[in-house]
């Protein structure tokens, strides 16, 4: 279960597109201005639908010295394995490198082999970004190391045509008051859960993975205190959350689905589960499985202004430029100019991400309509969104914080799905794991 933002989203869209990649660039400074005088190849390395595939060929045009060599992998889990292997062996990173929120915090252990955008026009630019998404970018000592992509506010993807069939409401504005509007909680969700599984006989979620992701994102702290300390085995929130999750299971509301791949799309086709936790990205990860799985928008997914338990982020991403780059001005230009308003209004319309630069957050190509809006039943997305990321807050995530995620929490929340662990059972083993893979602090 690996879930920090995009982490696995490549898996998720199955045949559908390749996810983005980033590119890489040139120019002289924080507004992607100036070519490079000799002809360069840069090297970008991404994972996950970032939606920048368009801007690749359109960044060449403006600098035609300028040829760009992206590689895209195809999980979050495995780009920090990609990162963390070639920072180890101090050669093979590439010019520009897409940073996961889940791994920020290993990457701010090593921040010095990352440069310090500030040298290449930061400053000049800072105002950009919600403060936030800026400080997480931050180090210690005040070095600005990456430049932000998208954040990701969850809203409620649901099928409307199997709410109707099971008789509940399916208009958008009747669902998000079925699920308690801006008071909605995890008890509404599981109890409006029990009502579809009894009247259906049907699952309500797709596994139980995504859920318990969401539940730990909402809280002020989640696996780290914000001093950097695990905040896992005494943390009574997080039990009494997990007892949820476990009761949901243990009533059938999982449909036990492998995540990331959801037989191949078929799952989002054939009536599997009624409902799915969206941050933005993950609409064109929705929209790209049901078309893997061979349908289309009238197959009745919708999205709702609501989210059990309030405001929720998951996920967002950073472009860095590692000191092994050799063209480290190039890169920063480019990184910079993939994160303008105009050029995270375009990832949004491909990939649904929503721009953590708030002027792109009321610009029209992502509050109007869009091949996504026009997927989601004319639902409008980019202002759902922009309401959804009202309240979020970034979550301090700790060097381990995407291991807990993956390798402590994902074998018991299986558990929990399959009925091979009570509650009580998946979370002493979660602990056990939490012991031999992570070093307390």
């Amino acid at each position: 279960m690996k879930l920090s933002r995009r982490t696995r989203i490549a898996a998720a869209v199955a045949g559908a597109a390749s996810f983005a990649l980033i590119a890489a660039g040139c120019s002289s400074s924080g507004s992607g201005g100036g070519s490079s005088s000799d002809p360069i190849t840069l090297t970008v390395t991404t994972f996950g639908t970032m939606g920048f595939d368009k801007l690749y060929s359109q960044y060449e045009k403006e600098h035609p010295n300028i040829t760009i060599k992206a590689t895209n992998i195809d999980t979050g889990d495995n780009a920090l394995t990609d990162w963390q292997t070639k920072q180890a062996a101090g050669s093979g990173l590439p010019d520009v490198q897409a940073v996961e929120e889940g791994w920020l915090s290993k990457v701010m252990q090593v921040s010095d082999q990352f440069t310090d955008l500030k040298s290449y026009g930061a400053n000049d630019i800072k105002d950009r970004w919600v403060d936030w998404k800026l400080k997480q970018a931050t180090d210690k000592n005040g070095r600005i190391i990456g430049y932000g992509t998208d954040i990701g506010p969850e809203g409620l993807c649901y099928n409307g045509k199997l709410f109707a069939a099971a008789g509940l409401p399916s208009d958008r504005e009747s669902v998000a008051k079925l699920f308690g509007g801006e008071n909605a909680s995890w008890d509404d969700f599981f109890k409006v859960g029990e009502q579809y599984h009894a009247a259906t006989g049907k699952p309500w979620y797709d596994q139980s993975g995504f859920i318990w992701n969401a539940m730990v994102n909402q809280q002020d702290e989640g696996y780290y205190t914000k001093d950097g300390k695990l905040n896992i085995k005494d943390n009574s929130d997080l039990k009494a959350l997990w007892s949820k999750l476990a009761d949901g299971a243990a009533a059938g509301l999982s449909s036990n689905q492998t995540q990331w791949d959801w037989g191949k799309g078929k799952a989002f086709t054939d009536g599997s589960f009624a409902t799915f936790v969206c941050p933005g990205w993950m609409l064109g990860v929705v929209q790209g499985q049901v078309k893997a799985g061979g349908g289309d928008a009238a197959t009745g997914w919708d999205f709702a202004n609501v989210f059990p338990g309030g405001a929720a982020n998951w996920g967002g991403s950073f472009l860095t430029v590692p000191t092994q780059s050799k063209h480290p001005k190039e890169a920063a230009a480019l990184a910079a100019w993939l994160t303008t308003a105009k050029s995270q209004v375009q990832t949004f319309q491909a990939a649904g991400t929503f721009p953590s630069v708030t002027a792109a957050q009321t610009d029209a190509g992502v509050t109007g309509e869009s091949d996504l809006t026009k997927f989601f039943n004319n639902a409008p997305v980019g202002q759902i969104l922009g309401e959804r990321a009202k309240g979020v807050v970034a979550q301090y995530k700790g060097p381990d914080d995407s291991v807990i995620q993956s390798q402590v929490f994902g074998p018991s929340v299986q558990q929990l799905d399959s009925g091979k662990a009570d509650g009580d059972q998946a979370w002493d083993n979660a602990m056990k794991l939490l012991d031999q893979l992570v070093v307390n602090k």
